[in-house]
């Protein structure tokens, strides 16, 4: 969702930047980047150690999420391309999961934004023991989607939701936006959503690479 479907990031980096400068630390541009596609709990542990928060991992989520949520309220800024491919395939009857790192308080948000029967699946960050780059949230995805995960196409924008959709085994796309996503064996990479096709998507599905990125 965030960075693929919608371009969220700045409204975190803002709100991670309002709250450690709350507490007197410095936020760098570095250490957003590094907190890209992470799950939350995880990005709340770096903003604990490297941004001086005194405050729990829980409060840090909620003081985040409560940001983003009233920054998407007043604007949800899809990215370009995003709106036309989830039409097309649900023209073509290509069932979707919404695979997020965000919690569902976001996801919901977004989702109703979203046309209705955009989604058949949605897993957020807090319905998953352990979120991305673990394989775990695809893997749930898949399950309830009710396909093989070889058969599925995961479309990330950042290392670490790339990372996760490859350890399921799911053949995947990489659209990198905040963050460079390298080339590697099997993946496939391009500048934006507009340039794609249903049609690119089953030929990933059925094992070819596409890089336009090369």
């Amino acid at each position: 969702m965030d960075g693929t479907l919608v371009d969220t990031e700045p409204y975190w980096i803002a709100e991670e930047h309002d709250l450690v400068e709350k507490y007197g630390g410095t936020w760098t541009a570095e250490h957003a980047k590094a907190l890209v596609g992470n799950d939350l709990r995880v990005s709340a542990r770096y903003i604990q150690e490297h941004g001086d928060v005194p405050i729990g991992e829980d409060e840090i989520v909620d003081v985040l999420l409560g940001g983003v949520v009233r920054r998407m309220r007043e604007h949800v800024p899809w990215r370009p391309g995003a709106l036309e491919l989830l039409a097309a395939l649900r023209e073509q009857g290509v069932p979707c999961a919404l695979v997020t790192m965000s919690w569902t308080a976001l996801a919901d948000t977004f989702l109703a934004s979203a046309p209705a029967d955009t989604f058949a699946v949605v897993v957020t960050g807090d319905r998953v023991e352990r979120g991305k780059p673990h394989a775990d949230p695809y893997l749930r995805a898949a399950e309830l989607l009710g396909v093989p995960v070889a058969n599925c196409v995961a479309i990330e924008d950042s290392v670490t939701g790339v990372t996760s959709a490859e350890a399921a085994g799911v053949p995947t796309l990489a659209v990198p936006h905040i963050v460079p996503v390298a080339a590697a064996p099997g993946r496939s990479r391009a500048h934006s959503l507009v340039e794609l096709t249903v049609r690119d998507l089953a030929r990933i599905a059925a094992g070819e690479t596409i890089d336009l990125l090369l």
